[in-house]
């Protein structure tokens, strides 16, 4: 793979109560357990970070594949969810469902562009086979 642009970022203090911040600078902030996990909340946590990096990733896959289909779209968006829970094997897992909107486009056709942009976007190849990912596409 020829890369790109590599992110660098560090956490420190006590894991998911800790801190993380990048290497530019662009984000330093703490991080808490959620209150759902027991936790004292109050903070971002690895999976709102991971929910809008997902989200901002798909949606610039979509509007890519959007454009090399030469198909107008406007007013889109894409929302993450990020769950977390046992595996039952002794560890936790995520599971991540997509919401997809792109106005005035029928619905197979939004669909259709969903889809392929679930093929190139660079986290749903990361998780593709490791976690359950569903893309719906909605009309608001």
């Amino acid at each position: 793979m020829d890369i790109l642009y590599t992110a660098e970022a560090l956490a420190t203090g006590d894991g998911r109560n800790g801190h993380v911040a990048t290497r530019d600078g662009q984000l330093d902030t703490d991080v808490r357990v959620p209150k759902e996990m027991g936790g004292a909340g109050g903070a971002l946590n690895p999976e709102l970070l991971f929910a809008a990096g997902y989200a901002a990733c798909f949606h610039s896959a979509l509007l890519a594949v959007a454009r090399q289909q030469k198909t107008p779209v406007h007013d889109t968006s894409v929302g993450a969810r990020v769950g977390i829970g046992s595996n039952g094997e002794g560890g936790f897992g995520l599971a991540v469902e997509l919401e997809v909107v792109i106005p005035d486009l029928p619905h197979e056709q939004a669909q259709a562009l969903a889809d392929a942009a679930h093929q190139v976007c660079p986290y749903s190849n990361a998780t593709r086979g490791n976690i359950d990912v569903t893309v719906t596409v909605t009309d608001d």
